[in-house]
């Protein structure tokens, strides 16, 4: 272990603030849970070399309603998450995302705001995020500004958030309709994602796919088809036009366009 940490640089913070100032005066990545850290350490992948260990920051593991807007720290666990009453009552494909995420050592340490900020397209919490319209909400010790889930993330791993800003908190207004939650791995759990979808039923149909693209998507087209009162079977055709999938070592293009829209199906049929 001792060869693999050699050369990395570690500060911590002792408050939000003292993280803030850091960064500002000193860039270095943040770091929380770690789930996904020590995997790159363990393999010889990690790229950074200066941290920030932002565990200690007590205030951003709240769960709170602010009038009618859910606002979860981003330190907030995925136990936490699980056992939380108003995410239970307010956000129950969320709460279900997060029962599949790993196992009870991965949720009792790998946090919300972490999955948001590694940028992976196949994070389980991206899709129901983006299906609730949330918002997240950056800081850094200038400003604090917020940014729609689906303005947040540039690219393959990449977001708009500064290198002197932290993921503080997710907010997500009310949800109205049926919520829906799949996961497709090699597993129930403990497997990342060969796909994975969240979706809201209304009038005005909300659906976002993981692992189909190098970000988390919605998919304006096949939401407005949905909407404009499309059969199910044109709905999945627009879809597989919408998102582009590719081969990789976890699933092939092919198979995840075909989950994909066997994925809208079942939603459709479920909620219906």
């Amino acid at each position: 272990m001792r060869a693999i940490v050699e050369g990395l640089d570690l500060r911590r913070a002792k408050s939000l603030d003292d993280a803030l100032h850091i960064l500002r005066d000193d860039p270095r990545t943040p770091m929380a849970g770690n789930t996904d850290l020590y995997v790159a350490l363990n393999f010889g992948t990690l790229v950074p070399r200066r941290f920030l260990d932002i565990r200690a920051l007590s205030e951003l593991r709240e769960i709170s309603l602010n009038g009618d807007v859910l606002v979860i720290g981003a330190l907030t666990t995925y136990t936490s998450l699980i056992r939380s009453d108003v995410v239970g009552s307010r956000l129950p494909m969320l709460v279900e995302a997060a029962r599949q995420v790993g196992g009870a050592q991965i949720q009792n340490r790998g946090t919300l705001g972490g999955n948001v900020a590694n940028a992976s397209p196949a994070g389980d919490s991206l899709p129901v995020l983006a299906a609730a319209d949330a918002t997240i909400v950056l800081r850094s010790a200038a400003a604090e500004r917020r940014v729609p889930i689906t303005q947040f993330y540039t690219g393959y791993r990449t977001t708009v958030m500064r290198p002197d800003e932290l993921v503080v908190a997710i907010e997500v207004p009310p949800v109205e309709g049926r919520q829906w939650f799949r996961k497709v791995g090699t597993r129930a759990a403990q497997a990342i994602s060969k796909i994975v979808v969240a979706a809201v039923r209304t009038s005005a149909p909300r659906i976002a796919f993981g692992s189909v693209a190098p970000t988390v998507v919605r998919v304006p087209e096949t939401e407005r088809a949905l909407a404009d009162g499309a059969g199910i079977d044109e709905a999945a055709q627009i879809l597989s036009r919408e998102i582009k999938p590719i081969d990789d070592i976890r699933s092939t293009a092919e198979y995840r366009l075909r989950v994909a829209a066997n994925l809208l199906r079942r939603f459709w049929e479920e909620t219906s």
